[in-house]
């Protein structure tokens, strides 16, 4: 039986796919390769038929990549897990030294590591992230923001006894979700070597995706996160302060986000997203703009 299953969520890219599955292949001594087929409409059935070695799963509906990913933590058997979209690359043996170092800290839950920016064709194009890799306790810092690139992640099935399955609702950060929960009940390993190629895709691709993630990120931080038990029972100045974090970090980051757009001529996606940043996070889009106003260096470079 193998140690470790990947599942990779596909929806009609069937011209990426085998390029996913062969890096999943090199990436582990017996990985099981689940692809879970979000209902596409294209040849992808045909184009998984070929594939050799993968346990191949289809949806009679789309559910989105949490609702794909459920279906294939449903369908595993393996002791440890990940994730990888299947427009991104994992690196050859980055599965094997990752499992190393769980097999070695018994009370982890989890290890993650560095995704290299990868163009169009998944190229490496310069640049990792995360700069630093946090491990130990780490809930609080998660609870700010999201570091750990979900693509590089390998966390214990037993996990999910505890804390649950992927939440649906929250496509587009369920990683992150899942990452919160679990760091609140385990230590978080983490290896400064890069084991994943993040494929980065163009800005129109991105618009109104990020505008929707940032809608659930904040959603999740009020009406979930901040009432996990282990935040409900540290003192206000902490919950505050992490709340506060999380807000600037948001703020700076749509901030950031709209000048860009301004840069590339696109004056009223610009708009909307300065709108939506004053609706999330009034009093952060004011602190940072006050800062700006006074020439305070930014960290997103706006």
């Amino acid at each position: 039986m193998a140690r470790v299953s990947l599942i990779i969520p596909t929806f009609s890219r069937p011209h990426l796919l085998e390029r996913c599955v062969e890096s999943a292949r090199r990436a582990g001594a017996g990985v099981e390769i689940i692809v879970v087929d979000d209902a596409s409409t294209d040849e992808t059935a045909s184009v998984c038929r070929r594939l050799r070695d993968i346990k191949y799963l289809r949806l009679d509906s789309n559910r989105g990549v949490a609702g794909a990913r459920n279906e294939g933590l449903r369908a595993c058997t393996s002791e440890y897990v990940g994730f990888l979209d299947d427009d991104d690359l994992r690196l050859p043996n980055s599965i094997d030294a990752q499992v190393d170092l769980l097999d070695a800290h018994p009370e982890a839950g989890m290890v993650y590591g560095r995704a290299l920016y990868g163009d169009e064709q998944c190229l490496p194009k310069g640049g990792s992230y995360p700069d630093g890799c946090p491990q130990g306790d780490i809930f609080w810092e998660l609870m700010e923001w999201n570091f750990v690139p979900c693509l590089t992640v390998i966390f214990r099935r037993t996990c999910l006894e505890r804390v649950g399955l992927i939440d649906e609702s929250a496509t587009g950060v369920d990683d992150w979700d899942l990452w919160v929960r679990i760091s609140e009940l385990y230590p978080v390993l983490a290896t400064e070597q890069t084991v994943a190629i993040w494929r980065q895709t163009t800005a129109e691709q991105y618009s109104y995706r990020a505008e929707r993630m940032h809608r659930r990120a904040h959603r999740l931080h009020r009406d979930k996160w901040l009432r996990l038990p282990r935040a409900m029972e540290a003192d206000e100045e902490r919950r505050q302060q992490t709340s506060k974090a999380f807000s600037d970090r948001a703020a700076q980051q749509m901030i950031s986000a709209a000048a860009a757009r301004i840069r590339a001529r696109r004056g009223m996606d610009a708009m909307r997203l300065a709108l939506e940043v004053m609706r999330l996070y009034p009093r952060a889009a004011v602190r940072h703009a006050l800062r700006a106003s006074v020439g305070s260096p930014d960290v997103y470079g706006v």
